[in-house]
């Protein structure tokens, strides 16, 4: 689908983290610096995304990046031709076809950028992001801060008692909490 190029070399990056860590605002960091070196950009998100926009990536913080909804992971394929950087964001939502596509891009001298939830509220892996940790040159794994102790923190506790794993939401629905808090509120304490 894409050309080959002997001078660029493609690569996978991986943002990762809680909810209210910064991953999406890595993100949008790094693809505002690909476009300051003049590179084509395009980003991508899960259609079901719409807590903030349909048609941009927002941070909690409110910094916003225009961006494509697709609903399958080839779409991206077949929207990315020319780009020499693709940003994902929420990748958690997509299926695991993801992570062949993200190889192809990058196989093809493309910088894809990934950002997503590494667990889900119960804490366990989610989605296509381990095995796209796994594969990429590059993982990044930020922290929010625990709003009970003030420890970096790296799960998203659900306040609601919803069991889907895919709830969207922000700050009604989740917080962001220590190993040690996280353990306390699902009964699972630790000596």
């Amino acid at each position: 689908m894409f050309l080959e190029s002997a001078s660029r070399k493609g690569w996978i990056e991986v943002v990762c983290g809680s909810m209210f860590s910064g991953k999406t605002e890595e993100l949008i960091r790094r693809l505002k610096r690909a476009q300051f070196a003049h590179q084509k950009v395009e980003i991508f998100k899960p259609r079901i995304d719409v807590r903030y926009s349909e048609e941009e990536v927002v941070s909690h913080d409110a910094n916003a990046f225009r961006s494509t909804p697709v609903d399958s992971p080839q779409n991206i394929l077949l929207l990315s031709a020319g780009a020499d950087v693709v940003g994902i964001d929420e990748a958690q939502f997509f299926d695991d076809s993801l992570v062949d596509v993200c190889r192809q891009l990058a196989d093809n001298g493309i910088r894809v950028i990934v950002a997503g939830l590494d667990m889900d509220y119960t804490g366990k892996p989610f989605g296509p992001m381990p095995t796209l940790m796994a594969t990429a040159e590059y993982v990044t794994k930020v922290h929010a801060i625990c709003v009970r102790c003030g420890n970096l923190a790296h799960h998203s506790h659900r306040l609601t008692t919803d069991e889907k794993q895919v709830l969207l939401g922000a700050q009604d629905n989740y917080e962001p909490l220590c190993r040690h808090c996280f353990n306390n509120c699902h009964g699972s304490k630790t000596q």
